[in-house]
């Protein structure tokens, strides 16, 4: 018993004296304030603006634990040990996409790491930057670990089995400050530059939430090392969703020509007549961007298509049942013809 005491004794003064140390400059270690950022992407200027609030508006289920239900077992494993082994963040743009990156995080230099052994005589944290090389100069490991590219799990476990003077004791790590993982917003936007991301990878919508794009905005330009650049339409909420990683670079531009793409609305509608087409459009938006139905419209809207073989094929569709969630608002094409029946 008093050699446990004797050790857990060591092991607090040595966490207290080396925290200064270890800090990155910004930082307080202990139970002094220390900047954080609760959402998972930030800016990497000194105002580091926290993105929480707009992240849960955003995207409330992306980040939950509950959206790796949609990904099967397989899936999740593959990536669960792909998250474990030692790969340096700098390599980050060379990994493959996947939703399972947007739970995950592996450490990189330049984060700051907290800490804490709950069963010593400390409960106070500290913390430690991860250094050149992905090294951890921990004090109660007998030499330096090398966690970049780690998860915080992995990193415990680790260091759980490196401290030598305290047996088999508990390791929390958390990440406190992130400083490895960011992609740079050019262009058309009101917050441009580097945007430090929380996970391995993150939606495109919300990197450019960050970045504001103006209102002229119309296409973003995802270019990342080894692949062609990609266009993506602004308007276009599905593209939107695709992840970006560390290194992309993003461009966001306005168009100089006007649309040539259009839709064609007539029947009971306010505004019938040929209106410009975007990618994305649905039924409903663009009955409401024609107008909304007249005062003697029913509940039925005719769709016509143009065939493969330029015949035009026509969907009859419930807009009573659009409007309640029972059918689903379905994607228009360009030169669709849209016909709000009159009510019988």
């Amino acid at each position: 018993m008093k050699k446990l005491i004797i050790a857990a004794f060591i092991a607090s003064f040595f966490l207290t004296i080396s925290a200064s140390a270890q800090v990155k400059p910004g930082l307080v270690a202990n139970n002094h304030p220390s900047t954080t950022t609760a959402g998972m992407i930030r800016t990497a200027d000194s105002s580091r603006t926290d993105a929480a609030s707009s992240t849960a508006q955003l995207a409330p289920d992306i980040w939950g634990n509950e959206s790796l239900v949609s990904l099967g077992q397989d899936m999740r494993q593959k990536w669960a040990n792909f998250a474990n082994t030692n790969i340096p963040a700098s390599n980050m743009s060379n990994i493959p996409v996947s939703p399972a990156l947007t739970q995950t995080y592996r450490v990189g230099i330049g984060d700051v790491l907290d800490i804490q052994l709950p069963a010593s005589l400390s409960t106070k944290s500290t913390l430690y930057t991860v250094l050149e090389g992905g090294l951890l100069d921990y004090p109660l490991a007998k030499e330096p670990l090398r966690i970049g590219g780690l998860t915080t799990e992995a990193i415990a476990a680790r260091l759980r089995t490196s401290i030598k003077v305290l047996d088999n004791p508990s390791v929390s790590v958390k990440v406190r400050d992130y400083a490895s993982h960011a992609v740079k917003v050019i262009g058309f936007v009101s917050v441009p530059g580097a945007k430090l991301l929380r996970r391995e990878a993150v939606p495109l919508y919300v990197v450019l939430s960050e970045a504001m794009p103006m209102p002229d905005a119309t296409s973003a330009t995802l270019i990342r090392a080894g692949r062609s650049a990609e266009v993506v339409d602004l308007r276009d909420t599905s593209a939107l969703s695709q992840l970006v990683v560390a290194g992309d670079l993003i461009k966001v531009s306005v168009s100089s020509v006007e649309s040539t793409d259009f839709f064609f609305t007539g029947g009971e509608i306010n505004s019938p007549g040929q209106k410009p087409y975007h990618a994305g459009l649905t039924l409903t938006q663009a009955i409401l961007a024609s107008g909304g139905p007249t005062s003697t419209a029913g509940g039925q809207v005719r769709v016509s298509r143009q065939g493969a073989d330029g015949r035009l094929v026509t969907t009859q569709y419930n807009l009573r049942g659009i409007q309640i969630g029972r059918i689903q608002d379905p994607p228009l094409q360009v030169g669709d013809r849209i016909e709000v029946t009159r009510d019988k």
